[in-house]
């Protein structure tokens, strides 16, 4: 069965997306539970996947017995089965938050999972064409889910979301015809040989470059191409917050991250030096603008979003530097950052029902009105800050690593800078939760809530223990940089190097 897991991690979340409009027809309630049963199904297969490419080297499967490169072939290898795993297992984590929080239509679960779908693609697909089909697809679910949001911004937020990001794929599907022009071939094993033959100073091939990243790049809002972003985390309901803040640009970061290694190969920027210059430019000015942006911020969401503008630049910096030391430092930031991220943008869910706040003075005392809450942002502030021995620490000192081993020093000073602006940004609401008085009690009378807080909108246990659970595993998946360094290893061995 294992030989057909590959499309299987695809084709559940799409037939599992199908029966809550199925069954819609006669209830409304099965939405919730066929979604846990579906993501469940994934995260075995995810696991499953994960555990045999470790073993035995990448699976490959070509659907319809069509070979490449005529057919579309999925490919899972080191770097693929990590995300797939992280895919599963964050959406399978925030179905636990959506339980209460909500929204409860079966439509919404339907396009839930139809993300999971097309997120899963994108990970997995050795096409690029086919890399777009499931851009699409993750786009048109999330523009959906972002509309969810019961304000009119959410609506707004939604179509700015939805025109940006249908440039974006645009200028990637007319770089992908670029390269068929080029090449004569999508199969991106069989591309990486033929760029090379075609020439990677080609004007074609140059041109397919710079139209694929500025597509993928808007995707994983980089600056500054990530107006979408801020308003789309902050409008959206808490549970959709939650879910594409961790996974929609982290996917997209990694897809990237394949283009560059898989299709156009090392191999394009040692022949082409700038176009590397021109992509680590790119990411220092999203790092450095991100982090000045979320300085400004006084709502809490808007803050974490150009937050995320910085972490990603981070993340693709370390996939520019292109050494293996940076590689492993960029992917366990991207899995450390898909947590992190998640969990901060579900506490402000909690927060935000329990006593309506937004903004960092409202934060002023939430230490002693929901001290289980706060203790979790606390965590994984720090944790996104860099403070060892979590994840954020580690990756990012993979990476500083890295760029000091390619001599790209100027990068070191850039990372260490908006190291220093974290800490400016997140200290404020540190300090807010403990160092600043409570509201008075006339404002908090409210019913208590399972940590202990002030509650004005439902809020379950399960939802507190999401937060708690990112803030544990900010700090668990520290560890893992080892296990990784030997996935990264064992992928980049399998590179082409033209």
């Amino acid at each position: 069965m294992i030989e057909h897991a590959p499309v299987l991690v695809i084709a559940l979340p799409i037939v599992g997306g199908a029966l809550p409009l199925l069954f819609g027809l006669f209830t409304d309630r099965l939405g919730w539970p066929i979604a846990t049963v579906t993501l469940l199904g994934q995260t075995v297969l995810a696991v499953a996947l994960a555990m045999t490419v470790v073993d035995g080297g990448a699976v490959s499967y070509v659907p319809g017995g069509f070979v490449a490169p005529y057919g579309i072939e999925l490919v899972v290898d080191g770097l693929s089965a990590v995300v797939l795993v992280l895919i599963a297992a964050v959406s399978l984590g925030v179905l636990a938050y959506a339980r209460r929080a909500g929204p409860h239509a079966d439509s919404f679960y339907a396009q839930y999972l139809l993300l999971v779908a097309g997120l899963s693609g994108m990970t997995a697909t050795g096409d690029v064409f086919n890399l777009y089909v499931f851009l699409e697809i993750t786009g048109l679910a999330a523009y959906g889910l972002v509309a969810s949001g019961r304000s009119a911004s959410a609506a707004v937020a939604a179509l700015k979301y939805l025109i940006v990001g249908t440039i974006g794929a645009s200028l990637y599907l007319l770089g992908a015809g670029y390269l068929l022009a080029a090449t004569g071939t999508l199969n991106m094993a069989d591309l990486a040989g033929k760029l090379a033959e075609a020439g990677y100073g080609s004007t074609l091939v140059l041109t397919a470059f710079g139209l694929m990243v500025g597509g993928l790049a808007v995707k994983v809002a980089l600056y500054p191409l990530h107006t979408w972003q801020p308003d789309a985390y902050a409008s959206a309901h808490d549970t959709v917050s939650t879910l594409i803040s961790a996974l929609v640009s982290t996917v997209a970061a990694y897809a990237l991250a394949r283009l560059l290694f898989s299709v156009f190969t090392v191999g394009f920027f040692d022949a082409v030096p700038i176009a590397q210059t021109a992509l680590l430019t790119v990411a220092a000015v999203s790092i450095v603008a991100g982090s000045l942006l979320a300085v400004a911020q006084s709502d809490v969401q808007r803050m974490l979003a150009y937050s995320s503008v910085s972490q990603f630049g981070l993340v693709i910096a370390g996939f520019a530097v292109g050494t293996q030391v940076a590689i492993v430092g960029a992917l366990v930031h991207l899995v450390g950052h898909a947590v992190m991220k998640g969990g901060l943008f579900a506490a402000t869910g909690i927060v935000e029902r329990r006593t309506g706040a937004r903004r960092l003075t409202e934060y002023a005392g939430l230490g002693e009105r929901a001290p289980v809450t706060a203790a979790g942002i606390a965590v994984l502030l720090f944790a996104m800050v860099g403070v060892p021995p979590a994840v954020g620490f580690v990756g990012k000192w993979y990476i500083v690593v890295g760029a000091v081993e390619a001599g790209t020093w100027s990068l070191v000073v850039v990372l260490l800078a908006s190291t220093l602006l974290t800490l400016a940004y997140f200290a404020r609401l540190f300090e807010r939760m403990y160092f600043t008085a409570p509201p008075s009690a006339s404002t908090t009378d409210v019913t208590p809530m399972p940590d202990g807080g002030d509650g004005r909108e439902a809020v379950s246990t399960g939802m507190v223990a999401v937060v708690v659970a990112a803030a544990l595993l900010a700090v668990v998946l520290g560890g893992t940089a080892p296990l990784v360094e030997q996935i990264v290893e064992q992928t980049v061995s399998t590179f082409p190097h033209p």
